[in-house]
């Protein structure tokens, strides 16, 4: 059966281009590399990020994951990118469940704790949206657990409005964790906070 709609995104527009480096002031924003699995293998061991993200990796598992990044870009199933300040990693940003087709893509980030309070996570997650919407893309979106106050104020400063809780929606370690919902349009403005919705 036809589709009437044609793709927001054409397949192999982004696939069939280099993964990009991007920067914003003094960071880099760039694909991960094998040198980085030590890193990603501390990230993972931190507390704070295993409890958001729910997983932990082995050194053979973090080498893995980097090179199904590249699989994931390829395929464009997703992207990932490696925030650096000179030589230093500093945190990430991803995007996955990507939809080139719908124009859709979903967030995710985490910043190591020596690099938090400097809106690390902010700065490039605002890089990496301005970029998927020049590609296309329509709706990004993230979601956070509501007790992750400082995933909200990264969203908040990325432009990226609250428009409602999900109840009930992802499983932490804990238990089902109810999560906020936040989104930004190719067409808002530049530090257009969107029309947000009264948290429950």
């Amino acid at each position: 059966m036809p589709e009437l709609v044609e793709p927001a995104v054409p397949a192999g527009r982004m696939g069939g281009r280099p993964q990009p480096c991007l920067s914003v002031d003094e960071l880099t924003i760039r694909p991960w590399t094998p040198p980085d699995v030590p890193v990603l293998v501390a990230a993972y061991a931190n507390e704070d990020i295993r409890r958001w993200h729910a997983r932990s990796l082995t050194e053979d598992e973090a080498g893995e994951w980097v090179s199904e990044r590249t699989d994931r870009w390829r395929r464009e199933a997703g992207a990932d990118w490696a925030v650096a300040e000179g030589d230093t990693v500093l945190g990430r940003v991803g995007i996955r469940r990507l939809s080139l087709a719908e124009g859709l893509g979903e967030a995710a980030y985490w910043v190591l704790p020596a690099a938090r309070g400097r809106a690390v996570a902010a700065r490039a997650l605002t890089a990496v949206t301005d970029w998927m919407f020049a590609l296309g893309l329509n709706r990004m979106e993230l979601a956070h657990s509501t007790l992750n106050r400082a995933s909200c104020r990264t969203a908040e400063k990325a432009g990226y409005a609250y428009e409602g809780t999900m109840r009930g929606h992802s499983r932490h370690t804990d238990g089902y964790h109810d999560m906020h919902l936040h989104a930004r349009l190719g067409a808002d403005k530049p530090g257009a906070k969107g029309a947000a919705v009264r948290r429950a």
